[in-house]
């Protein structure tokens, strides 16, 4: 039997749980949870070649694919390198969640068109204060996707050895 006290969400709601909970940084979270991000988000349409943000940008929000295809390039030298591409369902500017950072990549618009859900980094930091449950499922989130990225840093350093070296991550 249902709790009459219990909170109900709309049909809209219920399609948003469905939709983050696909994402890496929502998997952890029940309704009520994911229900404290929605009114802080916002929807934007983006075009081909439209960037999101550049590299050394202030990290002020964390970006969601509802739609399209995103590119986040490095700068080398005078060239974009290509390091990921991010799809529907998938999320960017995870480093939002922190505290004062700046962006280590470009996030360039590939497909022709995109639709992007922004949720600014003094909104998740207001839910961060208020909830520090939800604050640990995200930071436990974004470790395991830090992870996965050094694990996937040093497999392919492993297999181009010797065009750089990993001690100068530490300089």
């Amino acid at each position: 039997m249902r709790n009459p006290f219990s909170k109900t969400y709309t049909s809209q709601e219920h399609e948003m749980f469905e939709f983050l909970t696909q994402i890496k940084f929502f998997e952890r979270m029940k309704n009520k949870e994911m229900a404290r991000f929605i009114p802080a988000m916002h929807h934007r349409k983006y075009k081909r070649d439209e960037v999101v943000f550049f590299s050394k940008d202030p990290s002020q929000a964390l970006y969601l694919v509802k739609k399209g295809q995103i590119t986040l390039t490095i700068d080398v030298k005078d060239n974009f390198e290509t390091i990921l591409e991010i799809n529907k369902g998938e999320a960017f500017g995870e480093n939002s969640l922190l505290e004062n950072t700046k962006r280590t990549y470009t996030a360039i618009i590939v497909s022709e068109d995109a639709d992007l859900i922004v949720i600014p980094y003094f909104a998740i930091q207001e839910i961060f204060d208020s909830n520090p449950k939800i604050k640990a499922k995200m930071m436990t989130s974004l470790a395991e996707y830090y992870n996965q990225n050094n694990q996937r840093l040093f497999k392919s350093y492993r297999e181009s050895f010797g065009f750089f070296s990993l001690r100068q991550m530490f300089e």
